[in-house]
């Protein structure tokens, strides 16, 4: 065992191990930039070799060796099977059904899985003003499902978000650092459905600005394995093959 497998498991990594396992070989996904960015390209160097990776920019197919800084980072453009337009993106790919999943982050996040990535406070006199929109509002419609990476706390899970950038009608899971929440098939609203190793309900509830639900069935999330951690951190330390 090398010294890198030896390091302790953070909660971070926990989350990014989760959320890649929620992505199957062959799906088409239109990527973020950040957490959801670092666990799809975790997903296609493991279990999900053939996982296609769309960014904003126009990269199909990129298979970038180190987490992207931004959408238009060269090193998706250079490692993708193909680069088009960004209107083709949207308009050919996105619009038009072609892609399987939207994989998000966000600055908050309410009970229905709605999105905000605009401000924080105000909109026009704002305490923070945040990267935007992007992509965002249309991945999160037009894709056939989506999948949320955020942190959980009080501060990202609220009970009214300042700004509404993305509507959460598709949502099939939020990953946090604590567990995995999924929509209830009736009201939409997001459920407790599982817990990383170490983390209790109280926690998760304290962590959550709304009345927080818990499955009935709440299961416990399996601990990532050394071989995912390995190429995880190869991944972040910018070691990862493509």
């Amino acid at each position: 065992m090398t010294a890198v497998d030896a390091r302790p498991v953070t909660s971070d990594e926990t989350m990014t191990v989760a959320a890649a396992r929620e992505l199957r070989d062959g799906a088409v996904c239109f990527v973020g930039i950040g957490l959801p960015s670092l666990a799809a390209n975790l997903a296609r160097r493991t279990h999900a070799p053939n996982l296609v990776l769309i960014y904003e920019s126009g990269a199909i197919g990129a298979k970038p060796s180190r987490p992207p800084l931004s959408i238009g980072d060269g090193e998706l453009a250079t490692t993708a099977d193909a680069v088009v337009s960004v209107p083709e993106i949207f308009a050919y790919w996105l619009q038009a059904g072609r892609i399987d999943v939207g994989f998000l982050g966000a600055a908050q996040l309410d009970r229905y899985g709605n999105i905000n990535t605009t401000v924080i406070g105000d909109y026009d006199h704002p305490t923070v003003r945040l990267p935007g929109a992007g992509g965002a509002p249309e991945i999160a419609s037009s894709s056939r499902e989506v999948i949320v990476v955020i942190r959980q706390s009080p501060r990202t899970f609220v009970n009214t978000l300042d700004f509404v950038t993305s509507v959460g009608n598709r949502p099939r899971a939020v990953v946090t650092d604590l567990g995995v929440l999924r929509p209830d098939p009736d009201t939409g609203e997001l459920v407790l459905t599982a817990l990383h190793p170490g983390v209790s309900v109280e926690a998760a509830r304290q962590r959550t600005g709304w009345p927080l639900r818990v499955s009935a069935d709440l299961g416990l999330t399996e601990p990532p394995t050394a071989a995912e951690l390995s190429v995880l951190r190869a991944l972040e330390d910018g070691a990862g093959h493509a």
